[in-house]
């Protein structure tokens, strides 16, 4: 007997198994999906998902820190780096010291500092450039 294709994405929805469990578990259950079900859990074969792991919230933020590790915050003087930490650092930095990292942004700008970010590409930000951009077309 063959198992039907819509029972068993339904099986392997409900129970995160493999096609392989689920198709053995209806042939075995003669297609009952709620037989199937008791089957696979009388057997230990149900997994549970893993919620960190799962489409959603979780792997969004997973994403946005990865990509946020790949691209560097640097602030130097004259090809000197004063500071090069990666960008969700700086992220982290600037949510708990909001006032640190805006005073200590003035000073850099004040003395002559770069401020860039830089992607691991090679491709580069600089937060002077577009500071003087923004002033220019003010005026």
């Amino acid at each position: 007997m063959s198992a039907d294709l819509n029972l068993v994405d339904e099986l392997r929805k409900r129970a995160n198994v493999s096609y392989q469990e689920a198709v053995d578990a209806l042939e075995k259950c003669d297609n009952n999906l709620l037989d199937a079900l008791v089957y696979l859990e009388k057997g230990n074969k149900i997994k549970s998902e893993n919620k960190c792991s799962s489409n959603g919230f979780f792997s969004w933020v997973k994403e946005i820190i990865r990509k946020g590790n790949r691209i560097k915050f640097i602030v130097s003087k004259e090809d000197n780096n004063v500071i090069s930490i990666p960008l969700t650092a700086a992220i982290i930095i600037t949510i708990f010291a909001p006032y640190i990292t805006f005073v200590g942004l003035i000073i850099a700008l004040a003395t002559k500092h770069n401020i860039k970010f830089k992607k691991e590409s090679g491709e580069e930000t600089s937060v002077n450039k577009v500071i003087q951009n923004i002033s220019e077309n003010i005026k």
